[in-house]
């Protein structure tokens, strides 16, 4: 029976929430924390209506609903084949109409935060900007890794969806060479780059609960679903011939 068969087949509702309630209390904890360090001045401006606090909160909060929506559909894509039984050979392409905006609005928001803001970092502006454009290179470069090697729609989490995806052999180019989480190591340092650019404390807040969220949804929520999809494999040498 092929691996995502075998998955479905013996999923139970433990499986399905594993790692979930710990994913909410954190984000609920982090997303207060970060709000707590979001800073307003008396004569913070505005930009299209809200100040850097405003557009702060808002990139918080779209980070929650995104990795919230992520979360669900893996396991239900994983655990019930959700999407393939609501819109057949279609799902992938709908599921990357969900994704794609949401993820592209992360950044967006940031750089309006940082754009809005008025606190600044250290003061050090071009010390802030050199550090800034480094993490940006290297932001780039592993998003180009991730097009290139690594595919989108293997990153939109293929694996959870074609039998195909899983039988890919891991990524070992570009930036996977270095590390073999590119996205969330690596490519998620664009937003300190951008924050550092703009020279913007806010910006930054947001731009470290992001990074850290991300690592939530990494421990959370894809940890225990490539414990399925990729389970250790029999060590042969030491059960024997005989196993």
């Amino acid at each position: 029976m092929p691996r995502l068969e075998d998955i479905r087949a013996r999923s139970t509702w433990a499986q399905l929430i594993e790692g979930q309630p710990q994913h909410l209390a954190i984000a609920l904890l982090m997303a207060l924390g970060a709000g707590s360090l979001l800073s307003t001045p008396q004569d913070a401006p505005r930009l299209m209506g809200l100040t850097a606090t405003g557009w702060g909160m808002a990139s918080i909060m779209l980070a929650l609903l995104h990795q919230i929506i992520v979360a669900s559909v893996f396991r239900l894509q994983l655990h019930r084949n959700i999407m393939t039984r609501l819109f057949g050979k279609g799902d992938m392409k709908i599921w990357a109409m969900v994704f794609m905006p949401l993820l592209v609005l992360r950044p967006v928001t940031l750089i309006m935060t940082g754009w809005a803001d008025t606190v600044p970092i250290t003061g050090f502006r071009n010390l802030e900007i050199a550090l800034g454009l480094a993490l940006l290179a290297a932001a780039i470069w592993a998003m180009h890794s991730v097009i290139k090697y690594f595919s989108i729609p293997r990153a939109l989490g293929g694996d959870h969806f074609r039998e195909h995806y899983a039988e890919m052999p891991l990524v070992n180019k570009g930036a996977f060479r270095v590390t073999s989480n590119a996205m969330y190591g690596v490519a998620f340092l664009g937003l300190w780059g951008i924050a550092l650019l703009f020279g913007s404390r806010n910006a930054l807040v947001v731009a470290l609960f992001q990074h850290a969220y991300i690592w939530v949804h990494m421990y959370c929520t894809e940890a225990p679903d490539m414990a399925h999809i990729y389970p250790p494999k029999p060590d042969i040498a030491k059960a024997g011939p005989d196993a």
